[in-house]
């Protein structure tokens, strides 16, 4: 993806979403926002993009709400409810079959899209508030982070679960998982990014996890942390308001992603060919970066209040 040619050749979706109760799609190319749709009930926490490019999907408080992507329509068309907290995470089975949330209700829920009934189908609660679910590349377990610390592994075909604790008295702020399924990293709220090696996860095999360094990535509340595509790099951002991408190869830093009027960094996506990322601050601003030379490539501007979420897909359909 180059931010001037491909991305006018592809099928690109940006969205962003935060605390001015909207929703904004962009012309990644251009940074023109070419859509606003309204989210009333709640500020939104998190987006995530269908596996099939016709859905967005926001998490918000005590709900979720799917949006239609290809037309004008401005109010959700599908609304999951019965929640009773801030909904923090949200994903999707890789074809579609369901979605997975996390949330401050203590849970992370499965919700089986191909039901007409739009009550969540499964249930794995825990003792503390949720901050983050990832789903391993086997589309079989999910890891659950939560604000006691633990990461907890859901086996969805056995119901199994295990948990660790990284660091003792502190909050599993985000959770990610390379493509490959060979590492999987987690930072927490004193900036800390824990690394794991995974072994197994094949058929009947659970997930092993072999810790493998820890990353002192911010002196600040780390937010979010995200392999790129090609698995070769580490998005860690922060309440300092810097992301720093880090190689996998050995885990030293590649780049410092800052910008003067830049504040917390809340998210971030790598495009599909791992040469940018797109982030979201709390300057109301979402941008897309040169992940090589630290350059701002875009700005994405026009919402009012701090953006806390973004879903990018630059990546055609396999």
């Amino acid at each position: 993806m180059s931010p001037s040619n491909s991305l006018q050749d592809e099928p690109v979706i940006l969205a962003t979403g935060g605390y001015d109760h909207s929703i904004r799609f962009w012309q990644a190319h251009s940074g023109i926002c070419h859509r606003t749709v309204q989210h009333p009930d709640s500020q939104v926490n998190a987006l995530e993009i269908t596996p099939d490019k016709q859905m967005l999907s926001a998490a918000g408080y005590q709900h979720i709400r799917m949006y239609d992507i290809n037309s004008t329509n401005p109010n959700p068309i599908i609304n999951y409810d019965g929640i009773s907290k801030n909904v923090t995470s949200v994903g999707f089975h890789e074809e579609g079959k369901w979605m997975y949330t996390g949330g401050e209700d203590n849970s992370a829920r499965i919700w089986d899209l191909r039901s007409r009934n739009l009550q969540c189908s499964r249930i794995f609660q825990v003792n503390a508030p949720v901050n983050c679910v990832c789903l391993h590349p086997n589309q079989g377990e999910l890891f659950v982070g939560d604000q006691s610390g633990a990461i907890h592994i859901w086996d969805l075909k056995t119901d199994h679960n295990e948990q660790l604790i990284p660091e003792p008295d502190t909050s599993i702020q985000s959770i990610t998982i390379d493509t490959e399924g060979t590492y999987m990293a987690a930072i927490n709220n004193k900036g800390n990014c824990y690394i794991w090696t995974l072994t197994g996860g094949r058929g009947d095999d659970p997930t092993q996890l072999h810790p493998k360094t820890k990353i002192p990535g911010h002196k600040k509340y780390g937010l979010k942390c995200k392999f790129s595509p090609d698995s070769t790099l580490l998005a860690t951002t922060s309440a300092d308001t810097t992301v720093r991408i880090w190689k996998t190869a050995d885990f030293t830093m590649l780049s410092e992603l800052k910008d003067k009027s830049q504040r917390w960094v809340w998210d971030c996506s790598f495009s599909g060919d791992s040469q940018y990322i797109v982030t979201a601050s709390s300057d109301n601003l979402a941008r897309l970066w040169d992940v090589q030379s630290g350059e701002v490539k875009r700005e994405y501007s026009g919402h009012q209040k701090a953006l806390t979420c973004l879903a990018f897909r630059d990546d055609t359909i396999g």
